[in-house]
């Protein structure tokens, strides 16, 4: 995979390097693919994104309890915190910028509420286009 290095954040002036790092190894694995994709949709929504989960190394929890890592762990998915027409605008701009997966957290409480933005698809047949409801 084509991971973003340190000195290369510049290239998506709307993002930190220090949202996306894994919360349990400190590491940030994301790909320019990724990255690259974010910022189109970023700068098309006009509107600043919070990123809750970027990159997850295969031992963060989360990943260790699926029965396989999943695209957090690629560096190809993100979770970005967002609620209501904001969430469904969002989904149409990462539609028309090629994501293919979307995951859709939009119960409970608005804060915690969020849309997983994926691309595994591009890279591995185990995540197929899709999208579901969490």
């Amino acid at each position: 995979m084509d991971y973003v290095k340190d000195d290369e954040w510049g290239l998506f002036p709307n993002f930190k390097k220090s949202e996306f790092v894994c919360h349990h190894t400190g590491l940030c694995l994301m790909t320019h693919k990724m990255m690259y994709t974010l910022q189109d949709i970023r700068k098309e929504y006009g509107k600043p994104m919070t990123i809750s989960s970027g990159y997850r190394d295969v031992s963060h929890p989360v990943e260790r309890s699926k029965t396989q890592p999943g695209e957090h762990s690629l560096g190809l998915a993100v979770d970005v915190l967002v609620h209501g027409y904001d969430a469904a605008l969002l989904t149409m701009i990462a539609v028309e910028k090629g994501i293919k997966r979307i995951g859709v957290s939009q119960k409970g409480d608005f804060s915690e509420r969020f849309l997983h933005l994926g691309m595994g698809d591009a890279v591995d047949p185990r995540f197929p286009v899709s999208m579901w409801s969490y």
